[in-house]
């Protein structure tokens, strides 16, 4: 769209003030995202008083992809790209993203692996509206955790990765508002110690792993250990990525259970 020279820097100054770190370049986000001046003050109202950028636009760049998001869904953070770079490193055959949210990380791995057969499951409906854009919607699977994956993936998965929520409950008001006050609470609360659904994950992992298969779980610094002490009957290793400022924990399973 065509604006008049004033609007750009008018818009970097109303986001500065907002306190948005990156005002320009969220600036330019915003002035290629709308087709009229009234949907643009729309969209910068709305990021002013918190709305989350991503969310108002539609997307959010991850993994070199464009990966579709809306509100009431869990935006993808550049450290989970660490998720992604680990599992197209491992070459699988067959992937399973549980708490996939948008299926960012599936949707990387498949473009990056298209011969991969490559699944991904949540239980909010909202995440799987977005989910099914960014992932064939046949392989895209609601239900909790595990409870509708085809049962045909049993003893068969390569891989299994989860961005499950590990924000310890008490931790989560002290997020950024972008956080708090616009993604779902279930998308960010891990229980008391921040550990309730890696614990899950671990232990229904290996119902769907093959021999050696692995478990990858985002983590942080502070909790890698935990993770990696919920992997029972796993060999684990903690991955650090500061460049993207990722924490991830890698097991390698030695049988199913």
């Amino acid at each position: 769209m065509t604006l008049h020279s004033a609007a750009p820097d008018e818009i970097v100054r109303r986001l500065r003030a907002a306190g948005c770190v990156f005002a320009e370049e969220e600036a330019e986000v915003l002035l290629r995202s709308v087709e009229s001046e009234a949907e643009l003050d729309t969209l910068v109202a709305a990021r002013v008083a918190g709305s989350p950028l991503e969310q108002l636009v539609g997307w959010v760049e991850f993994a070199g992809l464009r990966v579709a998001v809306g509100p009431g869904v869990f935006v993808p953070r550049r450290r989970t790209e660490l998720l992604a770079a680990q599992v197209i490193a491992l070459r699988p055959t067959v992937v399973v993203e549980l708490c996939c949210g948008a299926a960012a990380v599936a949707a990387a791995v498949a473009a990056a692996l298209p011969e991969a057969e490559v699944h991904a499951a949540d239980l909010s409906p909202e995440a799987l509206v977005h989910a099914r854009r960014n992932l064939r919607p046949d392989r895209v699977h609601g239900g909790d955790m595990d409870a509708e994956l085809p049962a045909e993936l049993r003893g068969r998965v390569d891989v299994v990765v989860a961005n499950a929520p590990y924000v310890p409950t008490a931790a989560i008001g002290t997020m950024p508002p972008e956080a708090r006050d616009h993604e779902p609470h279930a998308a960010l609360d891990g229980g008391a110690d921040g550990l309730v659904h890696h614990r899950r994950i671990a232990a229904l992992a290996p119902r769907w792993l093959r021999p050696g298969g692995r478990l990858l779980i985002e983590t942080s610094r502070g909790q890698a250990a935990g993770t990696a002490a919920a992997m029972v009957g796993f060999t684990t290793e903690v991955l650090r990525d500061e460049d993207r400022d990722g924490t991830a924990v890698l097991g390698t399973l030695g049988s199913v259970s």
